[in-house]
């Protein structure tokens, strides 16, 4: 999953690919535990992962049977999680696509995916608008809409976040920006979980989750 601060100082591919290639694993190698919460009892069909990074999240989808596109913006990445995916079960690396884009200028083919998941994807708020409304277009009727991010009482929490409050949301702010006539809204929480602080010491954060989904009868 790859995690987009705007703090960096060239937000681009070759940012990504350079962090990528410089560690053996950026991120834990486990599946967000939202996604495994909030995506565990649904029906298989296409999945969008967006920020796919090393492949956890598009794994754990594919291996339950999901026809999983995984969208990343560094080739390092992708090529490192299809590996993985490869080394798993050559049954689900044949349920992923691995897609390298730049998420800020890509639009998704409208009403097509059954689940798409949207992890952590911290954009100042102009760009993460405009991704959500694309992200939200390219649900199918009847389909999830899953977004999780970092929630602005992070900044305070002892953690390590960029002093951008911008980057940050609530899931309410992006439950308002859905149609009510085209999405019931399943949930929207701050959820708590335990993390080690800069302090050393365990902290509490909150995550922001917002699950949606588009009535059978949106169009």
């Amino acid at each position: 999953m790859t995690e987009h601060h705007m703090d960096e100082p060239a937000f681009d591919a070759a940012y990504w690919d350079t962090r990528y290639r410089d560690s053996t694993s950026v991120w834990s190698g486990n599946p967000n535990p939202v996604l495994v919460s909030e995506a565990a009892e649904l029906a298989p069909g296409r999945a969008l992962d967006i920020g796919s990074g090393e492949g956890a999240d598009a794994i754990w989808l594919a291996a339950r049977g999901w026809a999983t596109t995984a969208v990343d913006i560094s080739n390092v990445a992708l090529d490192r999680a299809a590996d993985r995916a490869r080394a798993a079960d050559p049954d689900i690396a044949a349920r992923i696509e691995w897609l390298q884009q730049d998420i800020v200028d890509w639009t998704p083919p409208p009403a097509t995916f059954d689940l798409i998941t949207s992890q952590f994807m911290h954009l100042p708020s102009a760009q993460r608008v405009v991704l959500f409304a694309r992200l939200a277009a390219a649900v199918a009727p009847g389909g999830t809409l899953l977004i999780v991010g970092h929630h602005p009482s992070d900044m305070e929490s002892g953690v390590h976040r960029p002093p951008r409050a911008d980057l940050f949301f609530t899931p309410e702010s992006i439950a308002e920006t859905l149609d009510p006539a085209q999405w019931e809204i399943l949930v929207t929480d701050a959820r708590a979980r335990t993390v080690v602080g800069t302090d050393g010491a365990p902290t509490t954060i909150h995550d922001a989750v917002l699950r949606a989904q588009r009535r059978p009868s949106a169009i």
